[in-house]
């Protein structure tokens, strides 16, 4: 019994250490993404999807689609009670670009929601690109989940900085870490999902 324990408790180090150092990785990854600059070099694509979860996204996808840097913009993950005028609100986006060129999508309520959405919208459209905008810690989940349910279709990614997350010594910052581990370990559990579904699909 002595033995099996020891046996467990070095399991566990190495379990526990093995995490630590994936976490530092991946927070190194998020740390090396930069923001792109909206500009005439900026690629265009058949559409542009922002992932709800903060005003930046919203603002960045629409001065994407003003910059006429893709057809339409698709929102995934919007309340099913938010109608288009209470999302956009006051930001500035001209009237017909409101009514031809923004699609919401009221479905999802995870990532792996938000591709699905997403993958059904961009079938419907006959689409096969798309510029994917969310926040920097969140794309790296994002990006595996649509590539692996959306192969055929190319991706760009384009990340936002959030003012209120600060990478710079983010293990002093509580909310910060709190907000990067929790992450982490959605990307974990992603990870293995889609592992069981390429075994199990």
């Amino acid at each position: 019994m002595t033995r099996l324990l020891r046996y467990l408790t070095v399991l566990s180090g190495l379990a526990v250490f093995a995490w630590l150092c994936g976490l530092v990785l991946f927070v190194m990854t998020i740390q090396a993404i930069s923001e792109p600059t909206i500009n005439s070099g900026l690629a265009e694509t058949d559409a542009i999807v922002v992932l709800t979860g903060g005003s930046e996204r919203l603002i960045t996808g629409l001065e994407l689609l003003e910059s006429h840097k893709a057809k339409k913009l698709f929102i995934s993950g919007v309340h099913q009670k938010l109608t288009l005028e209470e999302l956009i609100g006051n930001q500035k986006i001209s009237g017909d670009l409101r009514a031809c060129c923004i699609l919401l999508g009221h479905a999802a309520e995870s990532t792996f929601g938000n591709a699905d959405e997403t993958k059904t919208w961009m079938n419907d459209e006959n689409y096969h690109s798309l510029r994917l905008v969310t926040a920097n810690y969140h794309m790296p989940r994002s990006l595996m989940v649509f590539h692996a349910m959306m192969p055929e279709i190319q991706i760009i990614p384009h990340p936002i900085t959030p003012d209120s997350v600060k990478l710079r010594h983010w293990w002093l910052r509580p909310g910060t870490a709190s907000l990067l581990v929790t992450e982490y370990n959605k990307y974990l559990l992603a990870t293995a999902r889609l592992w069981l579904l390429q075994l199990w699909p």
